[in-house]
């Protein structure tokens, strides 16, 4: 029998790389593409011996060939946080809108189902509580968020216009605020940062005053809802993600807790655009997908902080307590 292959683009990124993990455990052949401008070979040099896995160092944004069949393509191909895509603007828009089309062709050449990864950020600073997926957003297309907004906006567009005019399978997930191993340590998000923060015995920086909300995912909990939807039939965007809604303050104060050190925080002026509350809205997961999040925030930050444990140089022991 032959194998189903699947092709991964940001396949050596936080996200993808957890999808290489599980569908190789599923027994697919794993082609994973990176042009590692975010991505990190660490999070996938496990895969490398094994026979069902493959790696192409490549910038999707350009021509995208792949020998033989393939049976699914996942495009997760993009910087993900503001400190990535504020540095690099115009290849976040390139990855969103050339990577797209480039993939798209290729699915179609291949006859391939295709899933891309859309995001919260779709519905920008949302003015709907929690954000259902009929609701169009509030975003600045021309603020300093705009290339990552609307790059992932025209990327459910162009993907609908290929499912509609050509009738090529396509799914797409609408991902909110996910996290767990494998994140950079650096990458600008508040739990990466917490955690560093925390662990180096640093205040913990909140921006604006703290009272913006955010709804974090673990990370096998969203590897699984997009598992389904990819193996669904349902075409229109889906949210993943967990409506546990907590302040950025009191996210802070979980993290001190966990970590064992004293609640330093040091305030600081919010971003532009910077959205005020995020929380899905995921009953169409539930009732498509059967579908819900089943590691909660405390054991799931737990796992997170063994993986920081060991990547970020500690404070002096008498400061930390770890629990």
């Amino acid at each position: 029998m032959v194998k189903k292959r699947v092709l991964i683009t940001g396949g050596a990124g936080f996200l993808g790389s957890h999808l290489c993990d599980r569908f190789i455990k599923e027994g697919y052949h794993v082609i994973a593409m990176d042009n590692l401008i975010t991505g990190n070979l660490e999070n996938i040099e496990h895969l490398f011996k094994l026979p069902n896995f493959e790696f192409y160092h490549h910038d999707v944004s350009k021509f995208v060939h792949v020998p033989g069949h393939l049976d699914y393509i996942l495009h997760f191909a993009s910087p993900a946080s503001p400190i990535d895509y504020l540095k690099i603007p115009i290849q976040t828009l390139k990855v969103g809108s050339l990577g797209t089309h480039n993939l798209l062709g290729l699915a179609k050449a291949k006859n391939a189902r295709m899933l891309i990864a859309s995001t919260s950020e779709v519905y920008g600073d949302p003015q709907i509580h929690p954000q259902p997926e009929d609701y169009w957003g509030n975003v600045n297309p021309v603020g300093p968020r705009g290339c990552y907004d609307e790059a992932k906006r025209f990327q459910e567009a162009m993907t609908m216009a290929y499912h509609m005019h050509h009738g090529l399978e396509t799914r797409i997930v609408r991902i909110f605020n996910t996290y767990g191993p494998r994140m950079r340590l650096n990458d600008g998000r508040v739990l990466p940062a917490f955690l560093s923060q925390a662990l180096r015995g640093e205040p913990l920086s909140i921006f604006g005053d703290g009272s913006q909300t955010r709804s974090f995912c673990y990370v096998d909990d969203l590897v699984e809802g997009i598992y389904r939807l990819l193996l669904s039939d349902y075409a229109l965007p889906v949210n993943v993600g967990n409506p546990s809604e907590i302040t950025i303050k009191e996210f802070a104060e979980e993290i001190c807790k966990l970590t064992g050190v004293e609640l330093k925080l040091e305030y600081q002026p919010l971003p532009k655009d910077d959205p005020q509350m995020r929380r899905p809205d995921i009953a169409k997961a539930q009732e498509i997908l059967g579908w819900e999040p089943k590691v909660d925030r405390a054991e799931g930050l737990k796992r997170t902080l063994e993986y920081f444990k060991e990547k970020v140089p500690v404070a002096p022991k008498e400061n930390l307590n770890f629990k």
